[in-house]
């Protein structure tokens, strides 16, 4: 039988019978005595008081665990290692799922959109993406001019092959003449 109680001279040295360690709540390893006063070993492996932890399993990687306020949770988030995406329209975006990403992901340009950022297609004095052009809006550019006579129906004028656009339109004048006839009038010819 151990002593749990010391009195010397009347005076109470050591008293460990209102003690309430016991080896569950004692950390792993460490040793002291209880309250009859049995030397006892501590079995607790908790390292951290979690009562006021946050975590969700949502916020835990898929398949991991880990103890929050009290409770050992098992992970939901997905992982999404490396993801990666293109863009390949001025107004597209690029969704990033929902999970954990392990931080080597890319998203970029398409590469064929890419391929059409070149100084040559971008108009001098403008920069697209980092790309400074040089184009001075003259390079193989060819202008016609035409001429046209008014129709009753509706005519469209386009540029005729191997040339841009039209730099002029020269609309002719609609043939009229008067001539007199046998009734005593004029006739009018229009067109």
């Amino acid at each position: 039988m151990a002593n749990n109680k010391i009195i010397f001279g009347g005076e109470t040295l050591i008293d460990l019978t209102g003690d309430t360690v016991t080896a569950d709540k004692l950390a792993q390893g460490v040793t002291a005595h209880d309250k009859s006063g049995e030397i006892i070993t501590g079995t607790n492996t908790f390292d951290a008081d979690t009562q006021d932890a946050t975590a969700a399993q949502a916020e835990i990687l898929d398949g991991k665990t880990a103890y929050a306020r009290g409770t050992k949770l098992t992970g939901t988030m997905p992982n999404n290692g490396a993801v990666a995406g293109v863009i390949s329209e001025k107004d597209e975006e690029y969704s990033v799922p929902m999970g954990f990403h392990d931080g080597s992901g890319k998203v970029g340009l398409d590469e064929t959109e890419k391929s059409k950022l070149t100084p040559d297609n971008i108009r001098q004095g403008i920069t697209i993406l980092g790309v400074e052009g040089n184009m001075s809006g003259t390079e193989d550019v060819k202008a016609q001019s035409k001429e046209a006579t008014p129709k009753k129906t509706q005519q469209v004028i386009t540029p005729d092959e191997g040339y841009n656009y039209l730099s002029q339109v020269t609309v002719l004048a609609i043939p009229y003449s008067e001539s007199p006839n046998a009734a005593g009038g004029n006739t009018v010819t229009i067109g």
